[in-house]
């Protein structure tokens, strides 16, 4: 006969570095986000907190994709990690363009 994981003893812990790993790859999924998305993840208790520096592709509405971003993060976080999301706060390191050369134009 096999348990059912609720009734089994124990704790799942899962580390700042991880959750960090988890929301950068959640921010990704986002329209208008561009690489490389860094994190930082604080937990206390069964809350997280996030701090994010992302680039924006250029020409997407910062507000509008940091908005999206942050709701997406709230939901893909809580879901993927089991903790609550107590802030994330974003600050916008750089728009970007695709596929822009760069150099002399001849």
């Amino acid at each position: 006969m096999t348990a059912a994981a609720a009734d089994l003893p124990g704790t799942t812990t899962v580390s700042a570095r991880a959750v960090g790993r988890i929301a950068a790859a959640a921010a990704a999924e986002v329209a208008g986000v561009d690489t490389p998305v860094r994190v930082d993840a604080t937990i206390s208790g069964d809350r997280t907190a996030l701090e994010l520096r992302l680039p924006i592709r250029y020409p997407e509405p910062v507000g509008r994709v940091t908005d999206i971003c942050r709701e997406h993060l709230l939901r893909r976080t809580e879901e993927l990690t089991g903790l609550g999301v107590a802030r994330v706060d974003i600050v916008v390191t750089a728009l970007t363009r695709r596929g822009v050369v760069t150099g002399r134009v001849r």
